[in-house]
């Protein structure tokens, strides 16, 4: 069974960072795009920043210059920094991946379990 695993959320205050790490794990056989979204009380699932098997990157206008993608394909990790945090930012974080995966070859959307990031003072 292939899955996400993501940790690091938590509570921060204002202008604080934080951490987010998702680790892909299963019969893998290479993991194309993947990316962060998160989901606001009452709000839409918006995507934060994605990142490609080639370390293309994009991001939402709202975290550019404060968040940082990165991923680790030896271990099949994103990673997603957070610097300056604000209030705006709490949410439910998802990790989300393009797997592709053995018997049979094909490719999976896959999404974490989500890890809250509550920010405040």
């Amino acid at each position: 069974q292939v899955q996400l695993v993501e940790s690091g959320g938590g509570l921060v205050q204002p202008g604080g960072s934080l951490r987010l790490s998702c680790a892909a794990s299963g019969s893998i056989f290479s993991i194309n795009a993947m990316g962060w979204y998160r989901q606001a009380p009452g709000k839409q699932r918006e995507l934060v920043a994605a990142i490609t098997s080639g370390r293309n990157t994009n991001y939402a206008d709202s975290v550019k210059g404060r968040f940082t993608i990165s991923r680790d394909n030896a271990k099949n990790t994103v990673y997603l920094q957070m610097n300056s945090l604000k209030p705006e930012d709490t949410a439910v974080y998802y990790c989300n991946a393009a797997v592709v995966v053995l018997g049979p070859y094909r490719t999976l959307e896959l999404w974490g379990q989500g890890t809250l990031v509550t920010v405040s003072s």
